[in-house]
């Protein structure tokens, strides 16, 4: 049985109520991400304390924006092993979580995850940002994105903020070098329809890891011909 003694404490020195459901729950996600991680790559991160550190804790720490309340709906654009969107699903029910990315794979596993979890009003969605960004059914329709994935700010602005509705929220989970990245995105983020309203630094528990949570409140609709396609983001970032 997997340890979560790291994911206890950590949770205890972050100030942030885990309950018996919320561990077990964890618990199995974790067993599922080691007996997965086997068969096919889902992350280089297996080991029970780095799990619980570098997995669990960082996505957690989301909840220190008291953005991510019960009735909002958050897209995870990238979301990998299912983070951080399964740990906040975890921890606020009430919430409505799309787990979006471009290998399905990871998104086989997740929907296993769901299923043995017990988890409802959570979704998994194979595709690409720039395609589904532009989708009625997903433009502008969700209170929240956020994002882990690597990438700059510029980058992940153009694939997270047409998903997100006015008034809401892009949150973006970054390491310790956020500065030079909020210099050179500052007009990406302005054309999107986005403004810069806080930057949180974290410290992870049981660690020497420090990252940020940038938050961007969007403040107008995006332009329709963002984002563009054929991989121009990442080729001719804005």
């Amino acid at each position: 049985m997997s340890n979560m003694d790291t994911l206890i404490s950590g949770c205890k020195e972050l100030g942030i109520e885990l309950n018996e459901k919320k561990i077990e729950q964890f618990r199995l996600y974790k067993e599922l991400l080691q007996e997965w991680n086997e068969k096919i790559n889902i992350t280089a991160i297996t080991d029970d304390v780095e799990v619980d550190i570098k997995h669990f804790l960082d996505s957690i720490t989301i909840f220190k924006t008291q953005k991510i309340i019960k009735g909002k709906s958050i897209i995870d654009i990238g979301t990998g092993g299912g983070f951080p969107g399964v740990p906040i699903k975890i921890m606020e029910d009430g919430t409505d979580v799309t787990l979006f990315d471009s290998l399905n794979k990871r998104l086989i596993f997740l929907n296993e995850v769901i299923s043995k979890l017990g988890l409802e009003n959570i979704r998994t969605i194979h595709g690409r940002a720039e395609e589904y960004g532009i989708k009625e059914e997903y433009r502008e329709s969700f209170d929240i994105a956020t994002s882990r994935a690597v990438a700059s700010l510029n980058i992940l602005s153009e694939y997270c903020l047409p998903f997100v509705k006015v008034g809401g929220y892009f949150i973006a989970m970054k390491g310790p070098e956020v500065e030079e990245e909020i210099k050179g995105s500052e007009n990406a983020i302005k054309l999107l329809g986005g403004k810069i309203e806080d930057k949180i630094d974290i410290k992870l528990p049981s660690s020497d890891i420090t990252h940020n949570l940038l938050i961007i409140k969007k403040i107008s609709h995006t332009p329709t011909k963002y984002p563009r396609g054929g991989g121009k983001p990442k080729k001719n970032p804005l």
